[in-house]
């Protein structure tokens, strides 16, 4: 298993900036790769970026190039950090972290956080 502990949302004004991060920990030694979905009210959740673990990243079109995924840490603890800059309000939604694999260029989840709401609004 695989316990993963979101932090960093909130509300933030139009073009404002969050940091999020989570810490993964449990039986994440040898192979884990992590990554942040979204879901906004009504809309199905979305992949937003995702890093192997050998630390490259893969952003999806939600990106939009404003959202930069890292991960820290070693096989006791790995934290991975979604940085959000230049936020829209489409951008608010419920973030999770997980924990997955890649399927060949495709990134799966295999553990979810409970999520950490972001709010962007004026």
């Amino acid at each position: 298993q695989v316990q993963l502990v979101e932090s960093g949302g909130g509300s933030v004004q139009p073009g404002g900036s969050l940091w999020l991060s989570c810490a993964a920990s449990g039986a994440i030694h040898g192979l884990l790769s992590l990554g942040w979905y979204r879901q906004a009210p009504g809309n199905q959740r979305e992949l937003v970026a995702s890093i192997e673990r050998e630390g490259r990243p893969t952003y999806t079109d939600s990106a939009e190039d404003r959202f930069a995924v890292s991960i820290s840490g070693d096989s006791a603890l790995k934290t991975v950090y979604l940085q959000m800059t230049s936020l829209k309000p489409e951008d608010t939604a419920l973030y999770y972290c997980t924990a997955g694999h890649y399927s060949g260029r495709n990134y799966e989840a295999d553990y979810w956080g409970q999520g950490t709401q972001v709010t962007v609004s004026s």
